[in-house]
């Protein structure tokens, strides 16, 4: 161990102050992970557990099965406060069709199920359909006045469009979903305002699905509810995940990286100059933003992970943030490189719990950054950067509202 190590203090509870500015860790994380990249952290229930912030590191550990997912093997602390929260003493029940909580083979047999519906094939034939979604959004959004705020008009509806689409969801019934799973996605609300939320989606996606097991349409909860081997309640687990996946993570990365590429002006006006620079732009926007920061793991029995002994019953913190700007791995990771070959990041996961989504959403950043970049040559923000308001509330990160302007759009 160096002697640094000794110098910088275990953090009591997960540091989440974004000090550093709002595409940065924070500075006490940065410091963790120079010194110590797997760290003891006490969490706010007196757990002694750990935080890992290196990339090597996480690696290693999310493709490591006895580094379980599931919630029922032990209890999962969690590493801030929530209101109304009791202290945490039993594992949670295991949800089911919820495989992000799953380990093989129950998550193999469920994933199965789905990778026909997610190959880069479909995603192609899919991609058309995007651009034309992408398309008239941004219609929609040309004939407002500005300033306007983005995330309302454009980062949210392209993203909730394309995922209704997919899995056969009503858009009419967007507002439902909308708010609720923003609800469900907030760290510091009371636990029972969280459960509503969730009773309430799965509520709605209970009877959809059992409408599509009845009357299967061209969509992939139909696909799913072909498979009799799925009972309904694994069906809504399944469609719970994919849809609050699916438009959440992706709207973020929208309103989020519009914002950098505006704070990043040599940056942005080098893209709009070389429109063939943007499949690399979208990798270094994913990595330098990680819009999903923070999983957990449990210890299934005692490990070995960066020269740290884990005690079996431990609860894990992941930063893929902090992973993602790691200098062992990325030189200059602080900034924001279209030309970096950024393929190695981390935000989409890493073993087999992999992002099954991970091309639909980076056809729908290619689609929504270029038809931005083109249509709105002009796009500024129309209110200083300190004033955004940033999510650091919530469990994927953004922004609330990116209020922005322009001059003149394009066609």
């Amino acid at each position: 161990m160096s002697d640094t190590t000794l110098t910088v203090p275990i953090p009591q509870g997960l540091p989440m102050e974004r000090d550093a500015g709002p595409f940065d860790p924070p500075r006490d994380i940065t410091r963790l992970r120079a010194a110590r990249p797997v760290s003891p952290m006490v969490f706010p229930d007196g757990h002694e557990g750990w935080l890992v912030t290196g990339y090597d590191a996480v690696r290693q550990l999310m493709a490591d099965t006895r580094f379980s997912s599931r919630q029922d093997l032990g209890v999962l602390h969690v590493p801030y406060e929530v209101p109304g929260m009791p202290a945490v003493t039993e594992p949670s029940p295991q949800v089911p069709g919820l495989f992000i909580a799953m380990d093989p083979p129950d998550h193999t047999r469920l994933r199965s199920r789905l990778t026909g519906a997610f190959t880069v094939k479909r995603m192609n034939m899919l991609e058309a359909q995007i651009l034309d979604i992408t398309g008239r959004q941004l219609d929609e959004l040309a004939r407002l006045a500005p300033p306007v705020d983005l995330v309302k008009e454009f980062a949210l509806p392209v993203p909730s469009l394309v995922i209704c689409e997919l899995l056969g969801v009503p858009y009419a019934d967007r507002g439902n979903f909308q708010v609720n799973s923003a609800r469900f996605l907030e760290k510091d609300i009371a636990l029972d305002e969280k459960m509503a939320a969730y009773g309430a989606l799965t509520t709605y996606l209970s009877e959809l699905v059992t409408r599509k097991r009845a009357a299967p349409g061209d969509d992939i909860l139909s696909d799913l509810a072909r498979h009799d081997d799925l009972t309904v309640a694994e069906l809504t687990g399944s469609a719970f995940l994919l849809l609050l996946a699916g438009h959440e993570t992706t709207a973020n990365m929208l309103a989020l990286g519009t914002f950098a590429l505006l704070e990043h002006p040599e940056q942005l006006a080098e893209l709009r100059a070389d429109p063939d620079l943007l499949p690399d732009a979208v990798e270094e926007l994913l990595r330098y933003l990680s819009v999903v920061d923070i999983l957990y793991r449990y210890a299934t029995e005692d490990l070995e992970l960066g020269g740290e002994t884990i005690r079996e019953g431990s609860t894990v913190v992941v930063s893929l943030l902090a992973a993602n700007r790691d200098p062992r791995r990325f030189d200059n990771p602080d900034t924001l490189d279209f030309h970096r070959k950024a393929r190695g990041h981390l935000s989409f996961g890493h073993g087999f719990h992999h992002c099954l989504g991970n091309q639909l959403a980076r056809l729908e950043m290619r689609a929504g950054f270029a038809g931005l970049l083109r249509r709105f040559p002009t796009l500024q923000l129309a209110v200083p950067a300190g004033q955004v308001k940033l999510k650091t509330n919530m469990q994927i990160y953004g922004v609330h509202e990116l209020p922005v302007t322009w001059t003149e759009t394009a066609r």
